[in-house]
């Protein structure tokens, strides 16, 4: 399963698991986009495994449903990819009253790794790859400030999101050990996607000049949901030292340190029962 399949980096590791002989689940927002896609990726691959779902994964009611349709017609999952993200210039709220970036980038990966847990479990080996950045780097998690009630700035927010993804990889890795289910997050490095759409001009006329191609940011992700060098690696964080478009990546050599909030246990915990709270999960 591949979240926001339908573009960019999540079109290209769809993709790539399609030209492994992977049976491949496509998690999209849009019925148009995402039937384009599979369409694409099924002319691309010759691989006819394809399947569309939609969710809108700021809902946590389209999330519940996106996994009862995914276990009624499957009993097990190999791989999930959380990929899916959205960058907002305002501060605006999902239906569930959760601040937009925090829905989508964090509590989405939070939800269907938990919520899919048991088909991970049936199908272990297994892996969870959670799409994340180098941004976490630039912040700290404010617990006063996580969905930007006192100060909304998007770029720290953003931030802030992908900090609370490293940090929920390492907890979850370590609750799932001895579980035959691996959970690993990656940096794809900046690149040209739709979630820059809705960003400043001068990130359209400046920055995304230099971005890498999708099929180059999907280097490490797809390594991370295919590749038998890290068959049972989990708990560690890969980034791309390369962020140019002209530059290529060898993913075997992308493990890196992660900022040091990222290990710490109790923030990791604090964060887990706010997760619980938000979500009503209780995992």
């Amino acid at each position: 399963m591949v979240t926001g399949a339908s573009s960019g980096i999540g079109k290209e590791i769809a993709l790539g698991l399609a030209k492994l002989g992977a049976t491949v689940v496509l998690v999209c927002r849009d019925a148009g986009r995402g039937q384009a896609a599979l369409e694409e990726i099924q002319s691309a691959s010759g691989n006819s495994s394809l399947d569309l779902l939609l969710a809108d994964l700021s809902s946590q009611t389209q999330i519940h449903k996106l996994v009862e349709e995914f276990k009624h017609k499957y009993r097990v999952l190999h791989v999930l990819v959380n990929n899916a993200g959205v960058i907002t210039q305002r501060r605006c709220l999902s239906e569930d009253g959760i601040e937009m970036m925090f829905a989508v980038n964090y509590l989405a990966c939070f939800m269907l790794s938990n919520l899919l847990l048991d088909a991970l479990k049936e199908g272990a080996p297994s892996r969870i790859v959670n799409i994340t950045s180098s941004v976490h780097r630039a912040v700290r998690l404010d617990f006063t400030n996580l969905q930007g009630e006192k100060l909304f700035n998007k770029d720290l927010i953003y931030a802030q999101t992908k900090l609370a993804a490293i940090i929920f990889t390492y907890e979850l890795a370590r609750r799932l050990e001895n579980t035959g289910v691996t959970v690993t997050c990656a940096c794809p490095g900046a690149t040209a996607t739709r979630v820059w759409e809705r960003s400043s001009r001068f990130m359209d006329t400046l920055f995304k000049t230099f971005m890498k191609e999708p099929a180059e940011g999907a280097r490490i992700p797809l390594f991370l949901a295919a590749s038998p060098e890290v068959e049972g690696v989990s708990c560690k964080y890969y980034q791309t030292r390369q962020h140019l478009k002209r530059s290529r990546v060898n993913p075997a050599n992308s493990m890196a340190k992660s900022s040091p909030e990222t290990y710490d246990r109790d923030i990791a915990n604090r964060l887990w029962q706010i997760s619980e709270k938000l979500t009503g999960l209780s995992v």
